[in-house]
Formats: structure tokens, C-alpha cells, sequence
């Protein structure tokens, strides 16, 4: 069981395309349990395989904080066939490598998102066509505006990909909005990865955008190029991989126990 850890968990342990990467270098493993179940436990609700607790590669319970994250992890177990299939099990590989790699490690965690605020996907506009550019200001300005209101957080726009430097009372405002729990925090780092945007994030944690919204949002600008050009199924099926490993981690980052 530990080796199959290793491979749902993947080599950087808040990395979803590292996960994809490694897990389809490695044969699966054949089903080897009946029923995944909860057991309620000191550490929260922890997972079983027919009784068994399931662990960690470094020996810790597979236990999270909260039921309805339980339940979608053995949700996941059951739902394997005769092979487990990890890129099935976003919550699963979650949930490790929280255990493993960012309880007792929030601020540094933290501050790996932080370094988003300073080149965030949502300063950087497209100068032409204006079609685009009043596509990115609609799904990208109500965001920036909230920051600027509600966080305190007045941040430099750029045309361009030219960087430009960012204010540090922005980038204290914003990271002060942050969550400080390990589980949303790491679910914070997921999100931010795969779309680019600690901004999207944190609107997304405070429920300014719902997980749509985001998710169209991060990628205003391939959306308009598949909708010029067409749709390359090599970026479509990698955009697919993150979007299996996105709405688990929303889930965590909106849920009310996070």
C-alpha cells in the first residue's frame, strides 16, 4: 500500500501535473480491498480499506478534518475497478500530501502562493483584438476591484507580458486574506498553480466567484484561441487532468468546515 501512495502522490506533493506526470509512468495496481469506509478517530474521520486504516508513505492515518471530505475520499476507493487508477483520486493524493507535506508547513506553503501576487495572471492584459480585451476586463476587473475594496489591495495592471513590479502594501493586503488552516491552504496552493492566479484563489475562498467562474476566468485567453483556431487535443487532455484536480481542491477551499 505505501508504494501505491508514492504513486498517487507524485513527486511534488501540491504539484497536480507532477502527480499526472508520474502516475502515468507507473503500472497500475490491481484492486486489492472490498468496501473503503470512515472511521471517526482522535486525528478526525480517517479512511479504511475493509477495516484496515490506511496510511501514509511515512506510516501517518489517512484522516482528514471533515466528513464530507471523507466521504468523497472512500467515494473515490469504491469507485475503482479492478485497477486503481490514481488520476481518479484527486481528493486521495490531496489529502496525502497535506498529511505529508504541509501540516507543519503552512507558512511556507503560504508564502510559495504569495509569490503569485507579485506576477498574478490577472495584471497582464492582451492589447488587441478588442474583443479579447474586453473579454479578460469583464471575467478579470471584478476581482481586481474586490481586492482593491475589500483587501485593501491596489495592484498595477501591464500590457503585455512586460513585468511590472507590484506594490508590497498590495501584496501584505492580499496575503493577509489568506487562510490559515493546512487544508485550505493547500487546496489555496492548488487552485492557485493550476490557474495562475492567486487573486482567482482567494475570490474563489471568499466567494466572490463560484468554481465556473474561476475556472473560466484562468483561461479566458485558450478559450479564445481554441475559438479562433480550433481545439489541440494535447492541451484539451491536459486541461481536463487539471480540471479533475481544480474542483477537488475548491471543494476543500469553499467548503464550510475549511
Amino acid at each position: 500500500m505505501r508504494e501505491l501512495f508514492d504513486e498517487v502522490t507524485g513527486h511534488s506533493p501540491l504539484d497536480p501535473e507532477e502527480a499526472v506526470r508520474r502516475t502515468t509512468r507507473t503500472p497500475q495496481r490491481r484492486r486489492f480491498y472490498v468496501q473503503a469506509a470512515i472511521a471517526e478517530t482522535p486525528d478526525g474521520f480517517a479512511i479504511t480499506l475493509d477495516g484496515k486504516p490506511v496510511r501514509t508513505p511515512s506510516g501517518r492515518p489517512l484522516a482528514v478534518p471533515g466528513r464530507q471530505m471523507a466521504e468523497g475520499i472512500v467515494a473515490e476507493w469504491n469507485a475503482q475497478a479492478e485497477t486503481i487508477d490514481p488520476l481518479t483520486m484527486p481528493l486521495t493524493r490531496l489529502a496525502n500530501s497535506v498529511i505529508e507535506g504541509v501540516i507543519g508547513r503552512v507558512d511556507a506553503v503560504s508564502e510559495d502562493v504569495a509569490k503569485y501576487l507579485g506576477s498574478d495572471l490577472l495584471f497582464y492584459r492582451a492589447g488587441h483584438p478588442e474583443a479579447l480585451v474586453a473579454r479578460e476586463s469583464a471575467l478579470w476587473d471584478p476581482v481586481l476591484f474586490w481586492a482593491a475594496d475589500r483587501l485593501g489591495a491596489h495592484f498595477m495592471m501591464a500590457e503585455g507580458v512586460m513585468h511590472v513590479a507590484q506594490p508590497e502594501t498590495a501584496i501584505k493586503a492580499a496575503r493577509a486574506a489568506f487562510p490559515s488552516d493546512p487544508w485550505s491552504v493547500a487546496a489555496l496552493h492548488v487552485v492557485t498553480t493550476i490557474t495562475g492566479s492567486a487573486l482567482l484563489a482567494l475570490a474563489l475562498r471568499h466567494g466572490v466567484l463560484d468554481p465556473d467562474q474561476v475556472w473560466a476566468a484562468a483561461h479566458v485567453d485558450e478559450d479564445w484561441n481554441s475559438e479562433k483556431w480550433g481545439v489541440d487535443e494535447e492541451v484539451a487532455a491536459r486541461r481536463a487532468a487539471r480540471l479533475v484536480d481544480f474542483r477537488a481542491a475548491a471543494g476543500i477551499l469553499t467548503a464550510p468546515e475549511s
